[in-house]
């Protein structure tokens, strides 16, 4: 099963990676780079909503003021399982870089999207306005209990 899910992954991967040949035209020259982000920073035409909580099972989440270090160890084992694929903590890749991304979206929000990213796509305005500025690249569902997704949402609060 994790051999399947690795795959898919990896497939997902080389899909939304697929590398275009570019021409060189007199007077015009395209220079793709990384573009480093802050905590504070947003994408663009992507507004910051604390108070959207998303699309999904999640409707409330309380963080306690410390960080729970199990919660984070396993989220981090998780998340580098499956999310560093399209995810870096400070560099934008397939999707957004993730940290400080809880001083821009909710902890509900974050939560119901790691659980729910086909609805959310569908419905939320604004995983539909990062889904346009990171070129249609799709979340996928990971199917992660619950559990794990909260790990993983312990797991970015130490970034």
């Amino acid at each position: 099963m994790r051999k399947l899910l690795n795959l898919l992954v990896l497939i997902a991967l080389v899909i939304s990676c697929g590398e275009k040949k570019e021409e060189k035209k007199d007077g015009f020259e395209m220079n793709r780079a990384k573009k480093e982000v802050k905590a504070a920073d947003t994408s663009e035409g992507v507004p910051v909503d604390m108070d959207n909580k998303g699309v999904g099972p999640i409707k409330s989440v309380s963080f306690a003021d410390d960080i729970d270090a199990e919660m984070a160890a396993a989220g981090e084992a998780k998340f580098q399982a499956i999310c560093t694929a399209c995810h870096m903590a400070e560099q934008r890749m397939i999707g957004p870089a993730l940290k400080g991304v809880y001083e821009r979206r909710s902890p509900e929000w974050v939560m119901n999207m790691i659980l729910n990213p086909d609805g959310m796509l569908k419905e939320d305005p604004i995983a539909k306005a990062l889904l346009k500025e990171y070129n249609n690249a799709i979340m996928l569902n990971q199917n992660l209990t619950e559990e794990e997704a909260r790990n993983v949402a312990e797991y970015l609060r130490t970034l």
